[in-house]
């Protein structure tokens, strides 16, 4: 916590405003809106995940319709796809920055409309961070005319050739979840390219409740607007997101200054000057030998009371996504099986690095 969150904490429940209206959420989202910049329409709801749901709602996703989605990456971005019983078909990573492959995707697009189901979406993320290819899959979507839901919960502050991710996609998110480089305990947030979108997004995550002096629905609607007291968290936590991106890159830093010794070890980096991460997690990958492996170095770390986390495993290898057509070379999977999270918070301290230099210098 960055310490003015407890004002605006304050000011919900002196005002009484404690649920999912009032003057905090407004003001959280203006913030983002002001942020991001110019057509970028904040709708602030409970979760990333219920905002990729909004997201895949006002595209129209149906039944059986085709969302394509990156594989490697975090379940809540493809069950949404779940939510309304269309298909998700995973696409592979490249390997600059692990996040989706544009070959392997137009691959995709061209596979279902040879079988005369164009897909409705792209669902893409930049991953830990790090700015998806947005050239390329933009230049895509354009191509097909497909639209683009950009999942940016982990890519608050990243930019790509200098503009914020979060302004890419026809829709985006980020996630405020409490691992997220900013949080508002819980809660996300909806970008639209338009005003009609955030109506539209605003009037779904309210049970669809129709303006009139009675409750009268019409289509089906869900209670994902963040409540007044997590926004007010917000508003304090943008106050401080400079210095959270700053400190995250300190962090990888640290890294890429220690791990230029260690041949067995590749950290994650920006591969060129128009990738700007925010270096949520630094991530490694580990030449496997018989000295060390992910699973021989977690267990160092793990005997020295340090923290880290195995990668997400991707999707088309989970056994909830058993069958969904996939489409690249297995990038993701090999990644998952060399990588590792390391301690990224911004609250490390020097002591805190001391202690992960010398697990490191352990296994050199």
């Amino acid at each position: 916590m960055g310490g003015n969150e407890l004002k605006y904490i304050h000011n919900a429940f002196d005002t009484n405003w404690i649920s999912q209206f009032g003057p905090n959420i407004n003001e959280f989202e203006k913030c983002l809106e002001n942020y991001l910049g110019e057509n970028s329409f904040v709708s602030a709801v409970s979760s990333g995940t219920a905002a990729i749901h909004l997201a895949l709602k006002l595209l129209d996703i149906q039944s059986g319709d085709i969302v394509i989605c990156q594989s490697f990456t975090f379940v809540a971005s493809a069950n949404p796809i779940l939510y309304e019983k269309a298909i998700p078909v995973f696409v592979d990573s490249e390997p600059d920055t692990w996040n989706i492959c544009p070959n392997a995707l137009e691959d995709a697009i061209k596979h279902n409309i040879q079988k005369g189901k164009k897909p409705k979406a792209i669902l893409t993320v930049s991953l830990y961070g790090m700015p998806y290819k947005v050239d390329e899959v933009l230049e895509i979507s354009k191509k097909y005319e497909i639209p683009v839901i950009e999942d940016s919960a982990e890519a608050l502050g990243s930019r790509y050739k200098n503009q914020l991710c979060g302004t890419f996609g026809d829709l985006s998110i980020v996630s405020f979840n409490g691992n997220k480089i900013i949080t508002t305990s819980g809660g996300g947030v909806l970008i639209s390219r338009t005003k009609e979108h955030k109506e539209r997004a605003f009037y779904l995550a309210t049970q669809a409740k129709e303006d009139k002096e009675y409750y009268s629905h019409s289509e089906t609607g869900y209670n994902y607007r963040i409540s007044n007291v997590s926004a007010g968290i917000g508003i304090g936590q943008m106050e401080v997101l400079n210095e959270r991106i700053a400190q995250r890159r300190l962090n990888h830093e640290f890294y890429n200054d220690i791990l230029a010794q260690f041949e067995n070890i590749e950290l994650s980096s920006e591969p060129n000057e128009n990738f700007y991460s925010n270096y949520w997690l630094n991530t490694i990958q580990i030449k496997r030998s018989d000295k060390l492996s992910k699973e021989i170095l977690k267990e160092k770390f793990s005997e020295s009371n340090i923290e880290t986390r195995y990668l997400w495993k991707p999707m088309h290898l989970q056994p909830l996504y058993k069958g969904c057509d996939f489409f690249g070379s297995n990038l993701s999977g090999i990644i998952f099986d060399k990588g590792l999270c390391l301690p990224s918070g911004t609250n490390l301290t020097d002591i805190c690095k001391e202690r992960i230099l010398k697990v490191l210098n352990m296994v050199k």
